[in-house]
């Protein structure tokens, strides 16, 4: 055989492997990127959807610390999001993460992240995001002895001294909204609000939704949630979105999900049942 054929037959060969290999090795990220149905691309495990949550998670987002209760606004999303994109309860698959690492730039153990992540430009550039499937109001708080403690009403607060933070959708509400007779006393963040209100400075002070809810569940003794304050257009509040790796092949499907349950009514149901009752927040009037 001459030096020519010799070189035709081994690129043959060559070639003839590397098909082999393709074919026994499967299209780029087959392995584990089965959805449902076995024919999406991008999951984390196949036949599995990898959800992420706090740890700790906390009520009411998630009841008991205890995601796959489903109890709780998003432990109640995350599964409905999971029926919509064809998974049964028992396939999908909890792991916790910080929130810094949640959003941070690289590769995710999780499908998809929810805990009360805000979607900005800022952290666009890291993840990707689903359409949100909430949107924060703003609440007022305060402890079991404040003056506040029994306020139902914006005139019950009217009269009281209400702190914000300067500079967010807080402090416009509070102006706005309730408008005390003696201004909104500024503080540069939640957490000196929050120390004025533990010192007795302030009788009550305005913050998100999540906010409200963390301080008075983890951080204030005897804290209280007053109410929320009816929608502002002039203080619109943070959308919430579920949270991607960046450039994920899931992200349209998840969006598609999130918005036929925003469609339907499903978010308004899940957010009235464990958010906007009067159980965990009237809304004031």
């Amino acid at each position: 055989m001459s030096q020519t054929s010799r070189r035709l037959a081994a690129a043959a060969v060559a070639s003839a492997v590397a098909l082999a290999l393709a074919a026994c090795s499967g299209s780029p990220g087959s392995s584990g990127s089965s959805g449902a149905d076995d024919a999406a691309s991008g999951y984390v495990t196949e036949g599995k959807l990898t959800i992420g949550t706090a740890e700790p998670a906390y009520y009411p987002w998630v009841i008991d610390d205890d995601p796959e209760s489903g109890e709780g606004f998003e432990a109640a999303v995350a599964y409905a999001v999971a029926e919509e994109l064809g998974f049964a309860k028992e396939d999908v698959v909890w792991v916790r993460t910080t929130f810094e690492q949640a959003i941070a730039p690289g590769p995710k153990d999780f499908d998809f992240n929810l805990q009360q992540f805000s979607i900005t430009e800022d952290r666009k550039k890291a993840v990707d995001f689903s359409s949100p499937y909430y949107e924060t109001t703003q609440v007022v708080i305060t402890t079991g002895d404040s003056a506040a403690a029994d306020a139902s009403s914006l005139a019950d607060l009217k009269g009281l001294v209400i702190g914000a933070q300067t500079g967010t959708t807080s402090f416009i509400a509070a102006e706005d909204t309730i408008a005390p007779t003696g201004g909104v006393q500024a503080f540069n963040s939640n957490d000196d609000a929050k120390a004025a209100l533990e010192a007795g400075q302030v009788d009550a002070i305005v913050v998100d939704l999540p906010t409200a809810f963390y301080m008075t569940g983890a951080e204030l003794d005897d804290g209280l949630i007053v109410g929320q304050l009816p929608a502002d257009d002039a203080a619109e509040g943070d959308q919430l979105g579920l949270v991607l790796a960046k450039d994920s092949p899931l992200t349209d499907d998840v969006t598609a999900a999130v918005d036929a349950l925003r469609e339907d009514g499903t978010l308004d149901e899940l957010a009235e049942k464990w958010l906007g009752g009067d159980e965990n927040a009237p809304v004031l009037q």
